[in-house]
C-alpha cells in the first residue's frame, strides 16, 4: 500500500498531547540546535521495506522534505518493494516524488523460514556499504518486519542513532520478538498508544527518549473519508458495487504456525465464496508461507471468480477509501485492527497474528478460525454494521510531533544507550482508580409514560436511576434524553463507573443495525423514522445501541435472569401491551424486517376484540393492561365491577388493577374476563411452542403472576405432547427494560472474542 502522488499540504496542527515536549521550551530547542552547530542539518535516512511500512513512513518523509532548512533526507528501498510478485511498490515512492538513493535487493525467494533468515543475512551483508556512504545522523526504522531487524542491527553496530516507529506494541507470532529486539537496539522511540509507551518504560527504556505521538498514517486517515471515493470503488471492484456492500480481505501467513495459517486462509476463502459478496483480496506479504497461500487462491480460482478481485497492491490513498466504505474487512493484517478503526468499518480479525493489539469496538476476534461456519457466522454478525470511529492509535497530529522530536536530538550527547532500572514511576493512584472502575452502561427506557435513564453495572446492579415524564413531542423527547444521559455520564465518574456505551429500549419496530426507530406504538407519539444513534453518539462520544423493548427484556433474561445459559427461550412481557423476544441458539431473533417476536399480535380468535394494531383477536386485545382496563370500564359503567370491600373514587380512573381486585373478592364476571385473558395468552404461548420449540418460557411484567397458572393449564390441554415439558416461569428481574438496554452495551462491548 502507498500513495500515488504527494498529498495536498495542509497546515500542520499543533497536537494537544505532546508528552515529550510538555516541559521543553523554545529556548531549550534553540540550545540543542546551537550544540549541534547552527549550520548543521540533521541527515535522516529513512529505510522502507514494503508497502505497509511505507504507509507509516511516507507522512514523516513528506514532513522532513518540507523543512529543508533543518533536514537532509536519504531514502533507502529494500525488501519486497523491489519484487514484481508483490507489485514493484517502489514505484509509488517515485510517484510521491522522493529521490531513492539506494535500491537493495535483499529478499531470498522461497517464502519459507530459511528464506527469511537468508534475507536478513543478505541485508546485513549489503547495508554496511550503503551506510558508510550515506553517513546519516539518524536512521528511522519502522515496526516489526525481519527486514527492519537487519536495518536496526546494521545501524546499531555502525554507531548510527536509531529512531524506532511503533515500538512497545503487542501483537502475536514472531513479530513481537522482532519488535522488542529493535526496541533494545533503538536510541529513540515514537509510539502510538499510552499502553505502548508504558510497555517501553517497563522494558527499561529511557522515558526522556520516548515520544507518544500517535500513528503517522492517522495524519492522512482522519482527513481522507470525505474525498471522492466512488470512482476508486468502481475501479477496483466494478461499476455495480455500492458502498458498504463489499468486503476487503487481507490475510498474511503466521510464521510460527504456517500450516495452520494456510488452512485458515483456505477456510476464509470458502466462507467468502459462500457469503456471496463482492470481495477485494490483496496478496499476502513476503513472509514464509505466502507462496502456499497464493497457491490456495489459484486452486480455488479466486483470480477468475466473478465475485472476487485479486490484486498485488493498492496505492495507500485508494486503499484508505476502499476500507473506509467497505461493508467489512477480514483477515489478520495489523491494518484491520489499527487504521480501519478510524472509519468505524467492521473488522473480523482471524487467528493469533494480532493477539494483544489494542482495538476499537469495530473489531470482532475469531481466535480459533478452524471451521468455515465460524468464519461465515462472523461475517453475518459484522457485515454492513457501522461503528463509532476510534482514535486509539492517533489524533492526526503525529508528524509535527515527530519533526519536533527530531529537531530536539542533541548529537553531542553520548551515543551509548541508558536503561532505566526500575521503570519511571507513574501516577499509581490514577492507575489504581482506573483498575477499580466498574465497567457500566447507560441504560435508557422509553416508555409510554416515563423516560428513565440508569447507570447499570456489569453485574446488573442499578447504581443510579433518573426518571422524568416522557415528553409528547420528538424535539422535547430527544433533548431530554440527551440532557439525562449527559447528567448520568457525569455522575458516573463520581460513583467510580466507567461507561462503555449507551443502550436504548423503546417501544415499536426498531432497526438495531442502524439505531433507528422505524415505527412507534400508539403509546409514544412522534416516534417513527427516528435516528437515535447518531445524535446521542455525537453528543456523548460513546457507542449507542437501540432495540425494541421486548427484545431488550429477552436480553436482560439472557444476561441476568432465568435465560442465562439457556440456548432457546422466549420472553413474554405482560404489561400495558404484550411484547416479547425470542432467543434461538443463544442469539436474539430480529427477522428480515425487524418484526420478529411481535408476540402480542399473534391472533388467537378470528372474531375477537379489536386490537390497537387494527386487527382482531390478537393476544394483546385480550390480555394486555389496556384490554383489561377496557373490560373493567365496561363492568363499572354497568355497575357490575364493585363488590363488597371495593370502592372507586369519583375522580379515580378505573384500571386493570380494579378488575384483578374484583376477581380476588369473588366477582365472577371479573374472574371470567381474567380467565379468558389467561386462555388467550396461553393459546399464544402454545403457538410459539409449536413454531420455535423453546425449552423455557419466561413471563415478565406486572401481570405475569396473574397469568402463569392459566398459561400452564392451556399448555397441558392444548399443546402437543412433545412440547408440554417446557418450563414456564415468572421473571425475577426487577427492571428488565433497563437491564435489557444495559445488556445491549455490556454484551457487545465485552464480547470481543467469538
Amino acid at each position: 500500500m502507498g500513495t500515488n502522488a504527494p498529498p495536498r499540504r495542509e497546515p500542520l496542527a499543533r497536537g494537544p498531547h505532546e508528552v515529550y515536549f510538555k516541559n521543553l521550551s523554545k529556548q531549550k530547542q534553540k540550545e540543542v540546535m546551537e550544540k549541534n552547530g547552527n549550520n548543521h542539518k540533521l541527515r535522516v535516512c529513512v529505510a522502507t521495506c514494503n508497502r505497509a511500512d511505507y504507509s507509516k513512513l511516507a507522512p514523516i518523509m513528506f514532513g522532513i522534505k518540507a523543512e529543508p532548512q533543518f533536514f537532509e533526507l536519504d531514502v533507502v528501498v529494500l525488501g519486497s518493494h523491489l519484487i514484481d510478485d508483490y507489485g514493484n511498490t517502489y514505484r509509488m515512492i517515485e510517484q510521491d516524488d522522493f529521490d531513492i538513493h539506494t535500491r537493495l535487493h535483499t529478499i531470498v525467494r522461497g517464502e519459507d523460514e530459511a528464506a527469511m533468515v537468508e534475507s536478513v543475512g543478505l541485508a546485513l551483508v549489503k547495508l554496511p556499504d550503503v551506510l558508510n556512504r550515506l553517513k546519516p545522523d539518524i536512521m528511522i526504522v519502522h515496526g516489526d518486519r525481519f527486514d527492519a531487524l537487519a536495518l536496526a542491527t546494521s545501524a546499531a553496530l555502525m554507531n548510527i542513532r536509531i529512531l524506532h516507529i511503533e515500538g512497545g506494541e503487542v501483537s502475536g507470532t514472531i513479530d513481537d520478538s522482532i519488535r522488542h529486539a529493535i526496541t533494545k537496539l533503538a536510541h529513540y522511540h515514537v509510539c502510538c498508544t499510552r499502553s505502548a509507551e508504558q510497555h517501553l518504560i517497563a522494558m527499561c527504556e529511557d522515558h526522556d527518549r520516548i515520544l507518544l505521538a500517535g500513528c503517522p498514517s492517522y495524519d492522512k486517515l482522519l482527513s481522507a473519508k470525505n474525498k471522492d471515493y466512488m470512482s476508486i470503488i468502481s475501479m477496483w471492484l466494478g461499476e455495480d458495487v455500492k458502498t458498504r456492500d463489499y468486503i476487503v480481505a487481507l490475510q498474511h501467513p503466521v510464521t510460527t504456525d504456517i500450516k495452520h495459517s494456510i488452512k485458515m486462509f483456505e477456510l476464509t476463502l470458502d466462507a467468502l465464496i459462500s457469503f456471496n459478496k463482492r470481495t477485494l483480496v490483496l496478496f499476502p506479504n513476503v513472509d514464509a508461507g505466502s507462496k502456499e497461500m497464493v497457491r490456495v487462491m489459484r486452486k480455488k480460482g479466486i483470480e477468475h471468480h466473478p465475485n472476487f478481485r485479486a490484486v498485488k497492491h493498492v496505492p495507500f490513498d485508494q486503499f484508505i477509501q476502499l476500507v473506509a466504505h467497505a461493508g467489512c474487512m477480514i483477515g489478520n493484517s495489523s491494518c484491520g485492527v489499527r487504521e480501519v478503526g478510524a472509519f468505524g468499518t467492521p473488522v473480523i480479525n482471524l487467528g493469533t497474528r494480532q493477539t494483544g493489539r489494542e482495538t476499537g469496538e469495530n473489531v470482532l476476534h475469531v481466535r480459533d478460525a478452524d471451521t468455515q461456519d465460524k468464519i461465515l457466522h462472523a461475517l453475518q454478525l459484522q457485515f454492513g454494521k457501522q461503528y463509532p470511529c476510534s482514535k486509539i492509535y492517533g489524533d492526526g497530529n503525529a508528524v509535527p510531533r515527530i519533526l519536533k522530536f527530531l529537531k530536539s536530538i542533541d548529537l553531542k550527547e553520548p551515543l551509548q544507550k541508558k536503561f532505566c532500572f526500575p521503570p519511571v514511576k507513574d501516577n499509581i493512584s490514577q492507575d489504581i482508580d482506573h483498575i477499580l472502575e466498574t465497567q457500566s452502561a447507560l441504560a435508557v427506557d422509553l416508555g409510554g409514560t416515563n423516560l428513565r435513564v440508569a447507570i447499570v453495572s456489569m453485574k446488573g446492579e442499578i447504581v443510579k436511576k433518573y426518571t422524568q415524564l416522557n415528553p409528547k413531542t420528538y424535539e422535547d423527547r430527544l433533548a431530554l434524553i440527551l440532557k439525562m444521559c449527559v447528567e448520568a455520564a457525569s455522575e458516573a465518574v463520581n460513583v467510580n463507573c466507567r461507561i462503555l456505551g449507551v443502550g436504548i429500549s423503546t417501544g415499536g419496530r426498531v432497526n438495531p443495525r442502524e439505531g433507528i426507530v422505524l415505527h412507534s406504538t400508539k403509546l409514544i407519539q412522534e416516534w417513527s423514522s427516528v435516528d437515535l444513534r447518531t445524535p446521542i453518539s455525537d453528543a456523548l462520544h460513546l457507542p449507542v445501541w437501540v432495540d425494541n423493548d421486548g427484545n431488550c427484556a429477552a436480553l436482560a433474561e439472557r444476561k441476568f435472569g432465568h435465560g442465562k445459559g439457556v440456548e432457546n427461550f422466549v420472553t413474554l412481557i405482560t404489561g400495558t401491551g404484550i411484547g416479547g423476544g425470542i432467543v434461538h441458539q443463544h442469539e436474539l431473533i430480529h427477522g428480515s424486517s425487524f418484526c420478529a417476536a411481535e408476540l402480542g399480535h399473534i391472533v388467537v380468535s378470528l372474531d375477537g376484540p379489536e386490537c390497537l394494531c387494527g386487527s382482531q383477536g390478537c393476544i394483546e386485545a385480550y390480555a394486555s393492561g389496556i384490554a383489561l382496563q377496557r373490560e373493567a370500564k365496561k363492568l363499572h359503567d354497568d355497575d357490575l365491577l364493585l363488590v363488597e370491600g371495593m370502592s372507586v373514587k369519583e375522580e379515580e380512573i378505573v384500571s386493570a388493577a380494579h378488575l384483578i381486585q374484583a376477581a380476588k373478592l369473588g366477582n365472577t364476571k371479573a374472574e371470567s374476563i381474567l380467565r379468558t385473558a389467561g386462555t388467550a395468552l396461553g393459546l399464544g404461548v402454545v403457538n410459539i411452542l409449536h413454531t420455535v420449540n423453546p425449552s423455557l418460557v419466561i413471563l415478565s411484567g406486572v401481570l405475569a403472576n396473574h397469568y402463569v397458572n392459566a398459561v400452564k393449564d392451556v399448555i397441558n390441554r392444548q399443546a402437543l405432547s412433545s412440547v408440554k415439558t417446557v418450563d414456564v416461569v415468572v421473571s425475577n428481574l426487577a427492571d428488565p427494560a433497563l437491564l435489557g438496554a444495559a445488556s445491549l452495551v455490556l454484551d457487545y462491548t465485552t464480547r470481543r472474542i467469538y
